[in-house]
């Protein structure tokens, strides 16, 4: 992976490895940015990027204080500062499946209400930059709402997800995008859909090296009858330990 030549590169890159399940090194880029720069914008991406690792394993509690911490350093700014309702967008989205996490269904929702508000402003409209944050929403909306047994809620925005992952640039949105629809449908009784779906992202996953996703693609065939998704599933813990990721 290349060598980052400022903090945003810095950035991507802890976002990359955190997504190949190098979690060791994203922690130690991520605090490296954090030593060499002011910018609260950039110290609040990387924060709350701290809180998604921690998501990904398991540890939702301990998540939701780097997220809390990021929404501090981004919302006293001022609402024109460039990359503030990016870094808002990922703090609150962060908090909201911290509570979900957690079992705070209700706190979850309220958080995910005042995300979509610092999404529907007129400024954010006409911010290409947004669609990543718009995509964590909707799978955010989709698991709260799989949560609660809003099964057709799930769906729709699993859908609108995975529309919004399709035209973007990130393969790893697009693959946990469909992802989130194939459990969407599997809990709604598609399983044939949820099938095709599941095989898709469990290539994907091989390909591109995206062992978190691959990981949750195996616990979710299992469920579905597949006779070899436990078995790559525990393949997959080994492959993240070694790479410094613990699952609570």
């Amino acid at each position: 992976m290349p060598i980052a030549s400022d903090g945003l590169d810095s950035w991507h890159r802890a976002v990359a490895l955190g997504g190949q399940g190098y979690y060791a090194a994203a922690r130690v880029e991520l605090r490296r940015l954090r030593a060499r720069t002011a910018d609260p914008v950039l110290r609040s991406l990387a924060t709350s990027t701290e809180g998604s690792l921690l998501r990904q394993l398991g540890w939702h509690a301990a998540a939701s204080a780097f997220d809390g911490r990021a929404a501090a350093l981004a919302l006293p700014l001022d609402a024109q500062t460039p990359g503030r309702a990016q870094a808002v967008c990922d703090a609150l989205t962060g908090l909201a499946a911290d509570a979900l996490g957690t079992g705070r269904l209700a706190l979850a929702a309220r958080l995910l209400r005042r995300t979509g508000q610092v999404l529907d402003d007129p400024a954010a409209e006409q911010s290409g930059e947004l669609w990543r944050a718009r995509v964590r929403w909707h799978w955010v909306n989709a698991e709260t709402a799989l949560a609660t047994g809003a099964l057709d809620a799930a769906r729709r925005h699993a859908e609108a997800g995975l529309a919004l992952a399709e035209a973007a640039p990130s393969v790893r949105h697009r693959t946990k995008s469909r992802l989130l629809l194939a459990a969407a449908c599997l809990v709604s009784g598609d399983s044939d859909l949820a099938a095709t779906q599941a095989a898709d992202v469990a290539a994907e996953c091989r390909e591109h090296g995206l062992e978190p996703l691959r990981w949750a693609c195996a616990m979710l065939r299992t469920g579905l009858a597949d006779g070899t998704a436990a078995a790559e599933a525990q393949a997959c813990v080994n492959v993240i330990s070694r790479r410094g990721g613990h699952f609570r």
